[in-house]
């Protein structure tokens, strides 16, 4: 019987905190042969990203210790000195972090990142390598790959980001690849294809997968066994066809309980809560959302319009322009929830910034609560915000790792004079609790927590000012099952108590149909269709958005993956600087729903 390509033995890592050492992984065990994939599953800081850091010897040296044994191909990796786990890395075993934006580096473009680990790893030359990663961006989907070559991260959008850090992960043909949520920021449909393509590429070069993630959906595609992970430990370890017809441990029967289903919500009107497994089915019920409340909306937008200059050559002259937003018009009512879907790159978080005045949109009119957003004076702008908070995609981009969490929330606070800084401490309590964290830890950095964890900061964070409305941009992709049905229901909740507005950006079709009222589907910078919640599910007609309600993964093994047909145009929102979009027209399918006409070619 040959040996496992990955053999992990009695795993245990620790952390110093405060003078004290720390387990976060205890006694882990597993195996993994080629070919295979395992998933690996469990709550927001229950040790998954830390066990995958562990194995690749990434973690402070000062800060943390790691016991155990980690046989790969014959070589224990915790005896290898640093350069022999420098000609590992990225070479044999290829690795997908968990956040993009802090696995590129802003300074250097994308092409050139590629090209690196090319030439260092497989002695390509430059020319070669650059061909190279244009097979690989246009692999991964990347719209007008070409081009794009020469942007900076900054430049993609978060999805666009983790599709080029796949790509770098897939560039030496790993025998192992670890990734760490690879498909989290990723809409359906692309999603979709990047599975097909790790799927394809494990079949040809017998590649393993350690598939870390919290869409179980994905799991019951993917993985050949699944390792659940609680509070540091493996409590079940099973086929995963096995786990999902009967888990025998009490949390992994949580966590597939809480799994959202699409089409649950069929027939029904409003936003629902999620039943929780853990005796919070009353507590759902008391959080039944209302209709959104008639009057005048919180936000109305029309006819907003988004473009970035492209630059090139030596004297950087303007040569394209980036078309992200075209013509976008939305309304939101308080109480209301307006989902906003579409590929990674559609322009749904660029909309988002353009609202609040992030970056300066080129057309359109902007009204928040009665006020032209485009029209207001620095002063009165920062005041207007304090009516509308944003929820960022990246936490970790969003919190100042200097700075104690406590600190971070505390200051839109203190700044807007609501508290000073002898009685904002129990408002920060209050605020972390809210979101499902203890008190004790507005004392700890943002790097100590996991990335569910910060996101649910992000959320304390915009909750602090009271706002009329929350642009929530991919606000629970990061958070595992149980704890984004609880932040759900908290979302639910809050509307329903205050008559907050949510824009809700997300590509997580089954959490939409549970918390939206409207559903807006965006693609290439234009909304194509537009309606009710119920129209959209029960009632799609526009092409796209029958492809999006396809592709979503349904969590049962038993049941054979989505296969979808990618969309075909990858032209992308990059257009000559002579290029005028054409005027669009909508069809009226119902009261609330509309769909654009196709154009005529």
């Amino acid at each position: 019987m040959s040996q496992p390509l990955l053999q992990v033995e009695n795993l245990t890592t620790e952390f110093q905190v405060q003078g004290e050492w720390l387990p976060v992984v205890q006694d882990l065990s597993f195996s993994l042969d080629r070919g295979e994939t395992l998933a690996l599953v469990g709550e927001s800081g229950s040790g998954k990203s830390v066990t995958a850091m562990s194995l690749m010897r990434l973690l402070p040296a000062m800060q943390s210790r790691i016991r155990g044994r980690v046989q790969f191909a014959g070589q224990d990796l915790l005896a290898l000195n640093g350069q022999q786990m420098r000609a590992i890395r990225g070479n044999s075993i290829g690795m997908v972090f968990q956040e993009p934006m802090t696995s590129l580096n802003p300074v250097m473009k994308i092409g050139r990142q590629i090209t690196e680990v090319l030439q260092r790893h497989r002695g390509m030359s430059g020319g070669a390598a650059r061909a190279e990663a244009l097979r690989l961006l246009e692999q991964v989907r990347i719209p007008a790959a070409r081009a794009r070559l020469d942007d900076y991260p900054l430049s993609f959008s978060g999805g666009m980001r983790q599709r080029v850090v796949i790509a770098i992960a897939l560039a030496c043909q790993p025998d192992l690849l670890i990734a760490d949520e690879p498909t989290t920021a990723l809409d359906v449909t692309i999603q979709a294809g990047i599975l097909d393509l790790l799927k394809t590429l494990q079949a040809e070069n017998g590649m393993a997968m350690l598939f870390i993630t919290h869409d179980m959906g994905v799991v019951a595609g993917m993985a050949d066994r699944t390792l659940v992970m609680y509070q540091g430990k493996a409590v079940e370890q099973r086929a995963t066809r096995e786990l999902f017809a009967q888990p025998q441990h009490a949390y992994s029967q949580r966590l597939l309980a809480a799994v959202p289903l699409l089409g649950a919500m069929k027939g029904i009107a409003l936003p629902q809560p999620f039943p929780l497994a853990d005796g919070g089915a009353s507590q759902a019920e008391d959080a039944l959302a209302n209709a959104p409340q008639q009057g005048a909306s919180v936000l109305e937008v029309n006819g907003l319009v988004q473009r970035f200059a492209v630059r090139s050559g030596w004297l950087r002259r303007v040569t394209g322009q980036v078309h992200a937003v075209e013509n976008v018009s939305l309304s939101i009512r308080p109480g209301e929830t307006l989902a906003l879907v579409g590929e990674s790159g559609s322009g749904k978080s660029t909309t988002g910034r353009a609202i609040l005045r992030f970056s300066q949109p080129q057309r359109g009119e902007i009204t928040l609560c009665g006020e032209d957003m485009r029209l207001a004076r620095p002063d009165r702008l920062a005041q207007l915000r304090t009516r509308a908070q944003m929820i960022f995609q990246d936490p970790y981009e969003s919190l100042n790792p200097r700075m104690r969490v406590g600190e971070a929330i505390a200051e839109p606070l203190i700044s807007h004079g609501l508290f000073n800084k002898s009685t904002v401490g129990a408002e920060v309590d209050r605020l972390l609790t809210r979101v499902g964290l203890r008190a004790d830890m507005a004392t700890r950095f943002p790097h100590q927590f996991s990335g569910g964890q910060r996101q649910r900061l992000c959320i304390a964070r915009a909750l602090a000012l009271n706002p009329a409305l929350i642009i929530a941009d991919e606000a629970v992709s990061a958070l595992d099952v149980t704890v984004k049905a609880q932040i759900i229901n908290l979302m639910l909740e809050l509307q329903r108590d205050t008559g907050l507005a949510y824009l809700f950006i997300s590509h997580d079709m089954a959490v939409v149909e549970r918390i939206s009222h409207r559903v807006a589907v965006m693609y290439q910078g234009e909304i194509v269709e537009i309606g009710s919640r119920a129209d959209i599910f029960e009632n799609p007609q526009h092409p796209y958005t029958r492809r999006l309600l396809s592709a979503v993964p349904v969590p049962d093994p038993t049941q054979p993956r989505p296969q979808v047909e990618l969309v075909a145009d990858l032209s992308g929102p990059l257009k000559p600087l002579d290029y005028q979009s054409p005027e669009r027209q909508y069809r009226q399918i119902s009261q609330q729903h509309f769909v654009q006409i196709a154009t005529e070619t």
